[in-house]
C-alpha cells in the first residue's frame, strides 16, 4: 500500500500535461502517437474505458463511441479556427472526473454518462484541432482516432476481465482521478 501511495504522490506532482500545444509534425505517425504521450489522454481514455466495463450493457459501447465521435467534432471545431476557454483545465478535469466516476458513479444513466463523457471529449478534440493545420491535417485526426479507439479498448478490456473484483475498478479510477488532480494543480 505505501508504494501505491507513493506512486500516486509522485504522479500528482507532475508537470502539466505537455501534449499541447505546438507540434510541428503532422502526419499519420504523428497523429498515431500523439494520444500516449501525454499522460492526461492516457488516463482519460482508459477511464472511459474502465468507466463504461463499470456500467456494462449499452454503456460498453456508448461511451467510447460517443468520446470519439465528439473528439472528432472537437477536432474539427480547433483546426477550423475555434477554441474553448480554459482548454488544458478542462482536459485535466476530464482526467479526475472520468477516473473518479469510473471508480464510483455505477448508478447513472447511460445517456447522461456519454453526455459527460462527450463534453470531455471535445476538450481533448478542441486540443488536437488547434495544433494541426495544413493538408495532413485527416491523416493526423485519422492517427489520433485510431490511437483513442486503442486505448479506449484497452481500458474496457481491463475493467471487463477484471469485472469480479470491484475494487479493481475503485483503485484504478482513483488512481486515474488523483492524477486528475495533480494536473489541475500543475
Amino acid at each position: 500500500m505505501k508504494k501505491f501511495l507513493t506512486l500516486i504522490a509522485l504522479t500528482t506532482v507532475s508537470a502539466a500535461a505537455m501534449a499541447h500545444p505546438g507540434h510541428a509534425d503532422t502526419g499519420l505517425m504523428s497523429g498515431l502517437v500523439h494520444p500516449v504521450s501525454g499522460i492526461d489522454h492516457i488516463l482519460a481514455m482508459l477511464g472511459v474505458g474502465l468507466w463504461a466495463a463499470s456500467l456494462g450493457g449499452k454503456a460498453r459501447w456508448a461511451l467510447p463511441a460517443g468520446f470519439v465521435a465528439m473528439m472528432a467534432v472537437g477536432f474539427a471545431f480547433g483546426a477550423n479556427g475555434g477554441e474553448i476557454p480554459m482548454m488544458e483545465q478542462g482536459i485535466a478535469a476530464s482526467v479526475l472526473v472520468i477516473g473518479l466516476a469510473a471508480a464510483w458513479a455505477k448508478r447513472i444513466p447511460v445517456a447522461a454518462a456519454a453526455a459527460l463523457v462527450g463534453v470531455f471529449a471535445l476538450f481533448h478534440g478542441v486540443a488536437h484541432g488547434v495544433e494541426m493545420h495544413g493538408s495532413s491535417a485527416l491523416a493526423y485526426a485519422g492517427g489520433f482516432l485510431v490511437s483513442t479507439v486503442v486505448l479506449l479498448a484497452a481500458g474496457l478490456f481491463a475493467g471487463t476481465a477484471l469485472s469480479k473484483n470491484v475494487w479493481f475498478n475503485r483503485i484504478a479510477g482513483t488512481a486515474i482521478g488523483a492524477v486528475g488532480l495533480g494536473l489541475l494543480f500543475a
